[in-house]
């Protein structure tokens, strides 16, 4: 979640306690004849009289329920062309089924804007006063809603299953800070050996295995206790692979290209609009790699890989939800079209 503006605007918020016994002072205050003469047909706002800045009044509800608070903050400035553009797409679509989107010019002004309201009036002529503060009322609100409780157990993301929710998995995701390091400085080390040093691919792989070959003869020399600190050595064991190892690798490779002899006779079908759409994106990618350079490919690559995965895994609900959107989209124009025609 993210701070629209700077963060700063002040709100008026209401428990609903507070609310009903407004509703009651006004009922007392009306059932004598000198109040009504005072306080009938006049309006009065009910507030908890203590005004928050709206983004601390979310933090505190969303920490309550257990969910981190937001801290990234975006000028409306910025959000506001982004809320037109998507109010103005949705005026173009909303006949091909196009949900109401929540990004709109007035969301983003209620979310940056000052509403405060002053009770005075309420406070002199009718009483009141409340009776749960700000403090209890959020406390209260989120003990009512523990079913919205962030779970500390989440289910295993998309991603993860996409990257068989193992070593790779950990290692793309950043499960594995260490890991994740590690990779990153082999994939360093390859890009200098391939293209800063100019080596050509068989080259470059020698003098890598080279390296590798030299690392483990050294750390095969040293002692298992070094100037007071352990030294792990490596077993054998570490570059055996289990008959059980072995069997999950076939497996996978055959459940893999299972998977792509069935997308194909999906798409021979011509049925299936929202898997044609993402083979197209697939090869578009793939087509748009190979027509840069190696080095160039090596380095978006890489970023993408490390960048858009964990993207996903963080947003996968909103990614899946506009994705959806515009295959629905996208369908209902197809079939528009095929009806006019």
């Amino acid at each position: 979640m993210y701070i629209i503006g700077d963060g700063n605007n002040y709100y008026d918020f209401t428990y609903v306690e507070n609310v009903a016994y407004g509703h009651v002072c006004a009922e007392k205050t009306l059932s004598s004849e000198d109040g009504a003469k005072i306080a009938a047909g006049k309006t009065y706002f009910i507030t908890n009289m203590e005004p928050i800045k709206f983004w601390e009044f979310m933090s505190l509800i969303l920490e309550g329920l257990g969910y981190e608070r937001p801290s990234v903050k975006i000028p409306v400035s910025v959000m506001m062309p982004v809320a037109h553009v998507v109010e103005w797409t949705y005026q173009k679509f909303a006949k091909y089924g196009m949900k109401v989107p929540q990004l709109t010019p007035s969301r983003i002004r209620l979310l940056s804007c000052n509403r405060t309201f002053s009770c005075s009036r309420a406070k002199e002529q009718l009483g009141y006063e409340p009776l749960v503060s700000l403090k209890d009322g959020v406390k209260r609100t989120v003990e009512s809603y523990s079913h919205l409780q962030a779970q500390n157990h989440r289910s295993i993301s998309k991603a993860s299953i996409f990257l068989g929710n193992g070593n790779l998995a950990k290692t793309v995701l950043w499960e594995d800070a260490k890991q994740t390091v590690t990779v990153l400085l082999l994939l360093a080390v390859i890009y200098y050996h391939l293209f800063t040093c100019g080596y050509t691919f068989i080259t470059a792989m020698a003098k890598l295995l080279s390296l590798t070959a030299l690392f483990l003869f050294i750390h095969g020399m040293l002692p298992s206790n070094l100037f007071g600190h352990k030294v792990e050595k490596l077993e054998a064991s570490n570059f055996h692979i289990t008959q059980a190892q072995a069997h999950h690798i076939a497996n996978s490779i055959s459940s893999n290209w299972n998977s792509l002899v069935s997308a194909l006779r999906s798409l021979c079908r011509g049925n299936d609009w929202l898997l044609f759409l993402k083979v197209s994106l697939s090869l578009l990618v793939v087509s748009i790699l190979s027509s840069m350079s190696s080095q160039a490919a090596f380095k978006i690559g890489t970023a993408l890989v490390f960048t858009g995965f964990k993207a996903y895994e963080k947003w996968e609900d909103s990614i899946d939800s506009m994705v959806g959107d515009a295959c629905t989209i996208l369908l209902h124009f197809g079939s528009a079209k095929e009806s006019s025609s």
